[in-house]
Order: structure tokens, then sequence, then C-alpha cells
């Protein structure tokens, strides 16, 4: 792996793919760095490059679509997104953005996949393009565990007719597994855990809106091996290298 320390001084001079550089950088994933290679929007030492089996050394200078790239290390980073907070980097309405709670981070990360405003929970995020596209690709699924506080209380059927499946807007929306956690018949409430192996967006609300039981609170609590186990909303840790080869696995097989 190519790796350049923040001060700049490079830790090996190994030969690296060029579109595995560019996704490592953060740019974009290795399949679209693939594209750009090929449609000449690349530049290595300031010439133009269109051959994908060209090896880059981290001393070479990357261009893509005009713009060096920045030489930045690679990282990796688990957020406990709390409600409340936009998953990007930016927002147009002055809104609390994810990357507000890792504000010690120099690297330029962005979050791999969403969670929706009022949800919670488990947010990776990252310079590694290639890495974020690999957990993001749809035959790349990683199990996501979500806890959900629904107002009334489906019956059994109901709640099997998750693991066929619910046609919503032409998506089929399903789990791969749920568990009860709680009823209270009082405030005709139910909590349940559903797994997910394939997310698609606002999955979980639009599936239960779709049978008649709608979301009043979300968490995500497990994404593969990773768990919030001593975290509370809005900490952050990295990832270890254990953590980081064993996401890659899991998606990978």
């Amino acid at each position: 792996m190519v790796k350049i320390m923040k001060n700049g001084d490079i830790m090996t001079n190994s030969l690296e793919r060029l579109q595995k550089v560019i996704a490592q950088s953060g740019v974009t994933s290795r399949r679209k760095a693939e594209k750009l290679i090929v449609d000449g929007k690349v530049k290595v030492n300031s010439k133009v490059v269109n051959e994908l089996g060209t090896k880059v050394t981290p001393s070479d200078d990357i261009e893509v679509n005009g713009v060096l790239l920045e030489k930045e290390e690679p990282v990796y980073y688990m957020l406990y997104k709390p409600r409340g907070v936009i998953s990007s980097i930016s927002d147009d309405k002055g809104r609390k953005v994810v990357t507000d709670y890792l504000g010690e981070v120099s690297e330029r990360i962005y979050p791999i996949g969403r969670l929706d405003y009022d949800s919670s929970g488990i947010l990776l995020l990252t310079n590694d393009g290639d890495f974020a596209n690999l957990l993001m690709h749809p035959k790349h699924g990683v199990d996501k565990v979500y806890v959900a506080k629904i107002k009334g209380i489906p019956s059994k059927s109901e709640l099997n007719n998750l693991k066929k499946g619910v046609k919503v807007d032409n998506d089929l929306l399903k789990v791969i597994g749920y568990n009860i956690l709680e009823v209270d018949r009082q405030k005709t409430t139910m909590i349940l855990e559903l797994t997910l192996h394939e997310g698609k967006n606002r999955h979980i609300r639009r599936m239960m809106d779709g049978i008649g039981y709608p979301v009043s609170k979300l968490k995500r609590e497990k994404y593969g091996l990773l768990t919030l186990h001593g975290m509370q909303p809005g900490n952050y840790r990295p990832l270890t290298p254990h953590e980081i080869k064993k996401m890659r696995h899991l998606a990978e097989n």
C-alpha cells in the first residue's frame, strides 16, 4: 500500500496501480478511477496516462481532471452519529453534519453511505474511495443491525412479511431477520431488532410504513463486526487494523 505521512515523508517506494492510488486518495472509487484513466482525464507527472496497467510511486504527481491529488495516508473512523445530524460533509441549510464531530481529523474524509437525519448509530468515514466503494456496493452487502421503535404492535404474520419483502415505490424492501425486543401494550409500541444485508434509501422507515407501523426512533447498533460498545452519541474513534481487514473480508466474501 502507498503510504505518505502527513508531513510528506514517503514510507515506501513500492509501485502501485494508478487506479488504486486514486481510489485511496478519496477522490472516487477504483472502478470510476479506471474510467477516468481510459477517458484521458488523468495525468502522471504532467503527462496524460490512459493505460490501466500503469504503476506509480508515492513520489509521482497525479492529476485527476486537472486537480493535483493530495497525498494523504488512508484513514478509517467510526462515528456514533447522533439524531438530527446530516450524513454529509456540508449542508446548504447550515445544519450540523457528521464531519463536525471529527474536527481534529486533518484528512479529507467523507461518510460511507448514509444514516437518516432522524436516525442514530454507527457511521463509517474514510478518505479511501476503494474501501468505501467496497462496503457500499450492493453485491458486497455487509450485515447491519438496527433497533427500531415502532408505533403499533404488528402480528407475527405481518412481521414475517418483512422477511418475504414489502413492495414500496417499485422497491422490494426486506430484512434477513428480526427479533422482538419489547412490547408496550399500554403505549401500543414495539421495539424490534432488524438485520439488513443490502440497505436501500430509508429502507427500514419505508418498509415499516409499508405495513402500517411507522418508525418513531431508529438506531444502527451493529455494522459487520463493529458495535457501539463504550461509545456515546457524538463519539468517534479510528478503526483498528484488524477491524479494517475484517470489514474488507466481510465485504469480499
